[in-house]
């Protein structure tokens, strides 16, 4: 269990133990009752991590739709993607770990030939109600389509960042990791193909 999930399973308890102890002490009118200040904060806080983490999944998601495109439109640069697009299909389950309720994460494969990603024999199937994506326009020069991924890791890198002050300590800490992973992402799919 994460200290998140044992943060949110204490607030709960609290919570309970709260509305236990006014239970005790109550007039024994039977009206409705109304959530202590406590209650309201903890479901606040919940809500506000909850949304963060959804997007900080969105966020990897792209990122994990702009390999697959890119991958797709050049199939010659798999050597050299495939470990960047891994470790980012691995972001996207540890960001969305612990506890968003809805959506959950899923492994995702490498594109396939028709360019779609295709889910693992290990994960559960998706729902297929929701639309699907745009697909990610790839520049036709596979230097350029490089550099343009390496735009998309800055700007996902600099998200998780962004989010590092709204985030509870040990998601920060996960953002911070995932922010400083996309840095050397971006500098390898740049400066490291000119070493």
């Amino acid at each position: 269990m994460t200290t998140t999930g044992r943060r949110a399973l204490l607030a709960a308890g609290a919570a309970a133990g709260a509305a236990a102890l006014v239970g005790c002490t109550s007039s024994g009118e039977e009206g409705p009752r109304r959530a202590g200040a406590a209650e309201r904060e903890a479901e606040r806080v919940a809500r506000a991590e909850a949304a963060l983490r959804a997007r900080s999944v969105a966020v990897a998601r792209g990122l994990l739709e702009r390999y697959d495109a890119v991958l797709a439109a050049h199939p010659a640069l798999a050597p050299r993607l495939t470990p960047l697009r891994s470790s980012v299909a691995a972001h996207v389950g540890a960001l969305g770990e612990g506890g968003t309720g809805g959506g959950g994460t899923r492994a995702v494969e490498p594109a396939a030939a028709s360019g779609s990603p295709v889910p693992s024999a290990s994960a559960p199937a998706r729902s297929t109600t929701a639309p699907s994506p745009a697909p990610v326009p790839v520049a036709a020069d596979p230097a350029t389509a490089l550099g343009e991924l390496a735009a998309a890791e800055r700007t996902a890198s600099d998200g998780h960042t962004d989010a590092l002050l709204a985030a509870p300590p040990e998601y920060a800490r996960l953002l911070a990791s995932v922010a400083a992973s996309g840095a050397v992402h971006a500098h390898l799919l740049t400066e490291g193909a000119r070493a």
